[in-house]
C-alpha cells in the first residue's frame, strides 16, 4: 500500500486522463454517489457532446459554469470551486474544493467545502486519506481559517478519512431536503 500512496497525485482534469474519468463512469461509478447512475449517463452525454466544455467546467474559479444538480434533481448556482483527479497510473477518484469568496460560511444546499469519492476497485488504500491532505494546500492557499466537510453517519471510511487530516466532529445534523434528510456529521479542519 505504501508503493501505491508513492505514486498518487491529484493531477488536473484534461484529455490525457479523460480516457480514465469515462472508464470510470462506464463502470458505474460517479462522484455523487446518491445521483450516480443519472448522473454518470449525463457526463457521458456531456464529454460525448462536447469534452472540451466539460473539462473547463470541471475548474471554475468563477463560477461561470452550469447550475449543479442536487440528489434530489433541483439545481442551485454554482459556486467558484474545483475538481482534481486521484491518479495512480490509471483513475483513482475526485476530490473538488468550493468556495464563496469573502466567507467561509456556504449556502445552506452545499455541504462542505471539499467532498471526494474513490472508485470501488481502488478502495482501502488510504488514497482518499492522502487526497484531502493535498487538496487542503488550496484553502491554506486562500488563507481560509478553516473548511467543512460532511459525512453520512454511517459512513465510518469517510469519517476516518476526514479526522486523520485534523477534522474535528462539530454537530451530528440532518440534510436538508435536496439531500435527503438523513443523518450526517459536519467536521472542521481548522487550518
Amino acid at each position: 500500500m505504501a508503493d501505491a500512496l508513492a505514486t498518487l497525485e491529484l493531477v488536473w482534469p484534461s484529455r490525457e486522463y479523460l480516457p480514465g474519468y469515462v472508464a470510470a463512469l462506464e463502470r458505474g461509478w460517479h462522484a455523487d454517489t446518491r445521483r450516480a447512475d443519472v448522473a454518470s449517463r449525463e457526463e457521458l452525454e456531456d464529454i460525448a457532446r462536447d469534452a472540451d466544455a466539460f473539462l473547463e467546467h470541471l475548474v471554475d474559479f468563477e463560477a461561470k459554469g452550469p447550475p449543479v444538480t442536487l440528489p434530489d434533481g433541483s439545481t442551485v448556482p454554482r459556486l467558484p470551486g474545483f475538481v482534481r483527479w486521484m491518479w495512480d497510473g490509471d483513475f483513482c477518484g475526485s476530490i473538488g474544493f468550493r468556495w464563496q469568496p469573502g466567507t467561509t460560511d456556504l449556502p445552506p444546499t452545499c455541504l462542505g467545502h471539499i467532498g471526494y469519492s474513490v472508485v470501488p476497485w481502488k478502495q482501502q488504500r488510504g488514497y482518499a486519506t492522502q487526497a484531502l491532505r493535498i487538496m487542503l494546500e488550496h484553502p491554506r492557499a486562500m488563507r481560509m481559517s478553516f473548511v467543512e466537510l460532511t459525512a453520512d453517519l454511517d459512513n465510518a471510511p469517510s469519517q476516518r478519512v476526514i479526522t486523520a487530516n485534523g477534522g474535528v466532529l462539530v454537530r451530528r445534523f440532518q440534510y436538508p431536503p435536496q439531500h435527503g434528510e438523513r443523518n450526517g456529521h459536519q467536521y472542521r479542519i481548522q487550518l
